[in-house]
């Protein structure tokens, strides 16, 4: 496993600026801090202030941003560049979540330029993957999230140093209350730690935390953060209250 375990809420488009001040004063004093997972949100961009300003007393929680675009700058609208992102103040960002895959279509090779813009601007990268339903009926999970680790782990052999996180998040799981088993979330984890260690090592390879998500709660964080090769999740709906979000952090 990865030498450390990592909780990871992604608020998707949720949570106002003052919202987002509430959900901390809420979740400083529910989280008994009795462990000592790393924590990471990931509130809208223009909440990113908002959740900056209301951590410092509490900087065990990093802040990320949900999406990059790949270009430094220029004629984009509606896009914000990793440079931008870090200059604000993140210190991670999602790329290739199952939203921006299936509803925005971005494609395996788009991540790849993502991911080596996130490295370039000194972000690190959470990158998702995952099989659909039907492709899971298929036979086809192997196939599917090899074909999207292999489209950026180009990248981070030809940036050794670089720190990144994975998400495995199988489609079939993300808000739907349907929850990968922990032998299910084992089992891609391993296909993916296996790639991995072919392409980067074994040191190397064991140094980048493999997230579960899809439907993670209160109660099946400690069973899933068990399992064999999971090394944290990556937490939706469940996130955005912060006595459910403590709960998780605590099963890290």
């Amino acid at each position: 496993m990865s030498p450390r375990t990592v909780i990871a809420g992604n608020w998707k488009m949720n949570m106002t600026p003052k919202e987002t001040a509430a959900f901390f004063q809420g979740f400083f004093p529910s989280f008994s801090g009795l462990t000592s997972p790393e924590l990471i949100v990931f509130p809208p961009s223009v909440s990113l202030a908002a959740a900056l300003r209301a951590r410092p007393e509490f900087p065990q929680v990093q802040v990320g941003i949900q999406n990059i675009y790949w270009e430094a700058s220029g004629a984009f609208t509606g896009e914000i560049s990793a440079p931008i992102a870090r200059a604000a103040g993140a210190t991670h960002t999602l790329i290739g979540h199952s939203e921006r895959r299936h509803v925005f279509g971005e494609t395996n090779e788009e991540v790849g330029w993502k991911v080596q813009a996130a490295l370039a601007a000194g972000l690190v990268p959470m990158v998702c993957v995952g099989e659909t339903l039907q492709e899971r009926k298929d036979g086809r999970l192997t196939e599917v999230i090899l074909e999207q680790l292999e489209a950026f782990l180009p990248v981070l052999t030809e940036n050794p140093e670089a720190s990144v996180l994975v998400a495995y998040e199988p489609v079939w799981a993300i808000g739907t209350g349907e929850t990968a088993t922990p032998q299910d979330a084992s089992e891609a984890h391993g296909i993916l730690r296996g790639c991995m260690r072919e392409a980067l090592g074994e040191e190397r390879s064991r140094a980048i935390p493999i997230l579960y998500g899809g439907s993670v709660k209160p109660g099946n964080a400690a069973e899933l953060l068990a399992a064999p090769e999971v090394d944290g999740v990556l937490v939706g709906g469940a996130s955005l209250d912060p006595g459910s979000f403590a709960r998780i952090a605590e099963a890290g």
